[in-house]
């Protein structure tokens, strides 16, 4: 693959899922938290299933396949999508996407732990300097800790960073026989079938749906999920998982960005130093190919 080609296969990911932010925020204008995942996972199931379709990629899973399909599908696209749709009612997109991507930070001790891994001085480095970004982002002496609903927000949006680093765990000592593309659209499944009972408990049945909803449930399922994924799985066939890794660096930076012109989040110099923390971290922890590169290869 041309290198102009896989620079714009990585912006495209990074556009998609960069403005996913501010568009999650904009549906809990029309639409209430959990309802607004279940609706974009269904649009976004549908549209998979059209793609693979056309691509004549859509297969039925092996059994060995069913324990990466529940991992990602229950613990990716249905926690940590729920607890991001919670979380960005009471905490800004930009802050938000900044705090989701601290992930690799979380999966380095679960894989020492876990896996056996051996961390290596440039991930340690990577992530003791994430770690400074992210007290830098909270800035305890002037965070508003007595806020109930700024506290449960950011809370909310770090636990789903860690439960996607729980689904990246399993994802690294899961022994692949059917290529991950092919079952992006049975994880969306299971997360839609999820999902819809549990907003129907919590929250009741769906209010009427606006236009304007439509139209951002129609970008959040068919951009940012069809497009994204197979737009991120073209790329990872043809350039190692490394440069990948890095690339994706952008998503939170056109997070920042989306939302600033989007919904008018000025970002201050707390989230900008933070963010560079973060990232820098995280770039340093994928400066060279290591198993971590399982996290671009599967997520975003």
């Amino acid at each position: 693959m041309r290198p102009s080609r896989v620079f714009a296969l990585l912006a495209l990911v990074a556009l998609c899922w960069g403005l996913n932010w501010p568009v999650g925020k904009l549906l809990l204008r029309d639409l209430s938290p959990l309802w607004a995942v279940v609706l974009r996972s269904a649009v976004g199931t549908f549209a998979l299933l059209i793609l693979c379709l056309a691509r004549g990629r859509l297969v039925v899973p092996k059994r060995a396949d069913v324990p990466v399909i529940l991992s990602v599908g229950v613990l990716h696209m249905t926690i940590f999508s729920a607890l991001v749709s919670l979380g960005l009612q009471f905490v800004a997109a930009g802050r938000s996407v900044v705090l989701a991507y601290t992930t690799p930070i979380w999966v380095l001790p679960g894989a020492y732990l876990m896996l056996g891994e051996s961390a290596g001085w440039l991930r340690i480095a990577g992530a003791l300097l994430g770690l400074t970004g992210l007290v830098t982002l909270f800035d305890p002496q002037h965070f508003a800790w007595h806020d109930g609903r700024a506290l449960s927000g950011n809370a909310m949006v770090l636990a789903a960073a860690v439960f996607w680093a729980m689904s990246i765990l399993y994802i690294r000592a899961h022994k692949w026989v059917t290529p991950p593309f092919e079952l992006t659209f049975w994880q969306a499944l299971v997360a839609t079938v999820l999902l819809f009972p549990i907003a129907y408990f919590f929250e009741g049945a769906p209010s009427a749906i606006p236009p304007r909803a439509v139209a951002l449930l129609l970008y959040g399922g068919v951009f940012g999920i069809a497009i994204a994924y197979w737009a991120l799985t073209t790329v990872n066939r043809a350039v190692p998982s490394s440069t990948t890794s890095i690339g994706l660096l952008l998503v939170p930076v056109f997070g920042i960005g989306c939302s600033w012109l989007l919904l008018g989040e000025r970002p201050d110099a707390t989230l900008v130093v933070a963010a560079t923390l973060i990232l820098g971290g995280v770039a340093l922890g994928t400066l060279r190919r290591t198993p971590s590169a399982a996290l671009a290869k599967r997520n975003g």
